[in-house]
């Protein structure tokens, strides 16, 4: 398995989906013009809108995605490896799907990934969300290849279920891909540290292009977009929430030498849960 150089993009996207199919181009542009044979843009590439019913004149079917068509069109030109992190699909049934698409350097689909969990939260602040309310599930893990590795998918909120990444890795992935739009206030609490625990669970590399800064609908997203090699070690990172681009060099033989140190995947057993209650203690009131 040969070494290759990745690039995580990170953005700042707007409500526009054709300004954002723009500032997706010069970025992946530039992360190619570095060596970068395999591209990873954020979450919600395409768009990022809170309202939903203005979400829904952004929000198009697959064949009429004007990120898509970008994205496409960029891999077969540039040649590499384009994996547009997700974007907003509308399905056949009408529902939208937070899905990931990977392109290959002739430009074909090769593989996409509608993000399986969605991110119903309340946190302090009064900050809250419903992803539920407006994008249907997905219910299959991806894992495919890419320049002679295995790359498995997630995206965002899917950080927080490492039985997802478990499963990627034990069905080969070397690579664990996050695209994801973090809030600020969970990116400051715990992005480094689950990017840097799902690598290590694993013994893979972990590629996390991110969005970044205050966006036009009013939220505001973390940044940082990493790369985390498969001992834990942060090897590129855009310590800041501005637009740009990370490169870093992968080598798949890393995954397999840390698996051969800690080889927790094949070490590991299965056990049942005793959930029984606590003896009570002599003398306590019933």
């Amino acid at each position: 398995m040969g070494v290759f150089k990745a690039a995580a993009v990170q953005m700042r996207s707007g409500t526009g989906p054709e300004r954002n199919a723009a500032d997706m181009e010069r970025l992946v542009r530039e992360a190619a013009s570095q060596g970068a044979t395999y591209v990873q843009t954020p979450e919600m590439t395409g768009a990022l809108v809170r309202d939903k019913q203005a979400g829904g004149a952004a929000f198009t079917t697959e064949d009429k995605d004007v990120v898509i068509s970008t994205a496409r069109k960029l891999a077969k030109e540039l040649g590499i490896f384009l994996h547009v992190g997700s974007t907003a699909i509308l399905r056949a049934d009408g529902k939208l799907a937070n899905r990931a698409f990977l392109f290959a350097p002739d430009g074909g689909t090769i593989a996409n990934y509608d993000k399986i969990h969605m991110f119903d939260v309340d946190l302090d602040n009064g900050e809250s969300w419903r992803e539920s309310a407006s994008y249907e599930p997905g219910t299959e893990a991806i894992v495919t290849d890419i320049d002679g590795a295995r790359l498995g998918f997630a995206v965002c909120y899917d950080l927080r279920f490492p039985q997802l990444f478990r499963a990627e890795a034990l069905a080969g992935a070397q690579v664990l891909s996050v695209p994801a739009a973090f809030t600020r206030q969970t990116g400051e609490a715990h992005w480094h540290v689950l990017l840097r625990a799902r690598a290590i669970e694993n013994g893979a590399y972990v590629i996390a292009a991110a969005q970044g800064g205050l966006h036009e609908d009013g939220r505001e997203t973390y940044g940082h977009s990493l790369i985390v090699d498969p001992w834990g070690r942060i090897i590129a990172e855009a310590a800041h929430d501005e637009p740009g681009v990370v490169v870093a060099e992968i080598d798949p033989a890393q995954s397999a030498a840390a698996r051969r140190k800690i080889p927790n995947l094949k070490n590991a057993r299965d056990f049942t849960v005793n959930a029984g209650e606590a003896p009570r203690l002599r003398g306590a009131a019933s």
